[in-house]
């Protein structure tokens, strides 16, 4: 990713601990912090320093070193695989990650598991990098045969919703990945940012990535999506995922259902970008089956942002004494998906169509 003209991850190590961006600061602030326990991991997971599906799970295989560091011993292990589980419930790369890691130690005696440890967790952390530029070059193709069947010159309006980016992964994205290589390629896209209530992940992060790489973009309300397909202005949509199932089903950040119904009513077409570490195997009904999050009230009723004074606040939006609910998912049923694009190519969703994928 790229920050002032340094080429940044958003995880990497630190000698014996392990550094990440605190993204609970962007867009105002950019600032480093430096994770040296597994409890620390954990937090950093569990009160969102970092987000998004496969950096989460990175972090989660991160705080695996960090624990064994501490003790290498099999309680210690399983004591640290469960408290990382337990940080967020929706996003399957969590377990991903935290089953690969220990696969990886479990059957070494605990005076190398360290050290194997840490070349894991780097590994899952290239692979990352790989996949998901693999997931842009896949969406590029797509972004190229839309572009293609406009006028001349015409611009590609692509609408996304949450922060599939950077900074949701170790590098690229997923949802992002595709737009930032037609950017570069040359294609003529702009981006509709929608502001992502209540963290407003759009408005903060993912319109702080584009402006970073130079995409043009315009931040919109939540509910100015429908408005925008229904007048010709939207292309094609394209988001992210923490968990798809078997059948095609896919869970993202809360509003992204309602995406979907406008663009399929609009024939809009609707692709979600993924890789394939997202797809739970074990689950069919998303709507079901996906234990969905629901997170404290007060991100919805407190607001953080810069005053006209350029100091940064939080302020209440809401009256005194009114609750607030606050799921932070909903499951995109898979009739809705035009397609999942993937580290291996772009599959219906659907069980049928995504068969390939579980080679």
């Amino acid at each position: 990713m790229n920050y002032q003209g340094k080429r940044w991850r958003t995880i990497w190590r630190e000698g014996d601990a392990v550094g990440v961006i605190d993204q609970r600061l962007l867009p105002h602030e950019f600032r480093t912090l430096t994770l040296r326990s597994m409890p620390e991991c954990a937090e950093a997971i569990r009160d969102m320093t970092v987000r998004g599906a496969p950096l989460i799970g990175a972090t989660a295989a991160y705080g695996i070193c960090l624990a064994l560091r501490d003790d290498p011993a099999d309680a210690a292990l399983a004591s640290a695989y469960q408290t990382l589980h337990a940080t967020r419930p929706t996003a399957i790369n969590l377990k991903w990650a935290l089953d690969r890691m220990q696969a990886a130690v479990v059957q070494l005696p605990p005076e190398k598991r360290l050290a194997r440890a840490w070349a894991e967790a780097a590994a899952l952390c290239d692979e990352d990098v790989a996949v998901n530029e693999a997931i842009g070059r896949n969406g590029l193709e797509i972004f190229r045969k839309r572009v293609a069947g406009k006028p001349s010159g015409a611009t590609l309006n692509v609408l996304t919703h949450c922060n599939a980016g950077w900074l949701a992964c170790v590098d690229w994205g997923t949802a992002l990945a595709p737009i930032f290589l037609a950017h570069d390629a040359g294609v003529p896209v702009h981006v509709w940012v929608d502001e992502t209530r209540p963290r407003n992940q759009g408005a903060s992060l993912t319109a702080w990535e584009l402006n970073q790489h130079g995409v043009p973009h315009t931040i919109i309300v939540d509910n100015a999506g429908g408005h925008l397909m229904q007048h010709g202005k939207v292309d094609l949509c394209i988001v992210g995922t923490d968990r798809t199932t078997a059948r095609g089903d896919v869970c993202n950040k809360i509003g992204t259902y309602l995406k979907a119904l406008a663009a399929r009513d609009n024939d809009v077409p609707f692709y979600v970008a993924l890789p394939t570490s997202t797809i739970d195997w074990t689950v069919n009904d998303g709507v079901a089956e996906i234990p969905i999050e629901e997170r404290a009230g007060a991100e919805v009723t407190v607001m953080r942002g810069k005053t006209a004074q350029g100091e940064i606040a939080e302020v209440q939006i809401t009256p005194d004494g009114s609750p607030a609910c606050n799921f932070g998912f909903d499951v995109t049923p898979a009739r809705l998906v035009t397609g999942l694009i993937t580290e291996k190519g772009v599959f219906p969703a659907s069980e049928a169509g995504m068969h390939p994928l579980r080679a």
